[in-house]
């Protein structure tokens, strides 16, 4: 059955929807605000989220903003006690599938996320893409291999990346053209942001700038204040 995380800061609503999914046959996992929800979330699998919007520490719009830089795909479920149309807005604009207001009844929430999870079960596979384009260079992720295209007009030997190079290059090929903080990006491949992590990830990000650069309409530039972007 999917799995289901749940972020939500009221107890006992929590503790409620949590038992009645469980119930339906889902296995629910929750926590009660937005850092454990970032933590638990890349920590784990999951095939739906369901945030509270208000939440202590780090509110539902931004934890889903990081969580659609890990994975673009996963269905994401807002649940509000505000009916304001801003917020709704705001929802759709960061990636929401679904907008629930509170109070709402179990058996509305149960028939949206089987919707949303038809939804995309059709779409599931087809959608994590495998290999990543970027200006001239094909990246083979499963194989951790990045080459220059056929149509280039100096072929290179296929670059073999290593795990950690291709985890980066995969994290920011997936937003392309977007920044991706620092934070965020030693969190998804090395585990924590500790100081000696921070600068390991310098050493890599210097590495696949020297492998890229045969393409000058590929850059790995630093953006002051968030972290990098690679631009193709």
């Amino acid at each position: 059955m999917p799995t289901i995380l749940l972020v939500e800061d009221d107890p006992n609503l929590g503790q409620l929807v949590q038992e009645y999914l469980i119930m339906k046959g889902y296995p629910t996992d929750r926590v009660t605000d937005g850092n454990q929800g970032l933590q638990k979330f890349m920590a784990g699998t999951y095939d739906l989220c369901i945030f509270d919007v208000m939440m202590p520490k780090k509110d539902g719009f931004t934890l889903a903003k990081e969580v659609r830089m890990a994975q673009r795909e996963v269905p994401i479920i807002f649940l509000t006690a505000k009916s304001m149309q801003e917020d709704t807005i705001q929802g759709f604009k960061v990636g929401a599938d679904d907008y629930v207001t509170k109070p709402f009844s179990m058996e509305e929430l149960l028939l949206r996320i089987q919707a949303i999870l038809r939804r995309y079960q059709r779409l599931t596979d087809a959608t994590e893409p495998t290999t990543y384009k970027i200006g001239s260079f094909s990246f083979d992720y499963p194989h951790q291999l990045l080459s220059r295209t056929a149509e280039s007009e100096n072929e290179l030997q296929p670059q073999k990346l290593t795990s950690k190079e291709s985890e980066l290059l995969k994290l920011l090929a997936q937003n392309l053209n977007q920044p991706v903080s620092r934070s965020f990006a030693l969190k998804m491949v090395w585990g924590d942001d500790s100081y000696f992590n921070a600068r390991s990830m310098d050493v890599y990000v210097t590495k696949l700038r020297k492998y890229l650069k045969d393409d000058t309409s590929v850059q790995l530039v630093n953006v002051h204040g968030e972290g990098f972007k690679l631009i193709a």
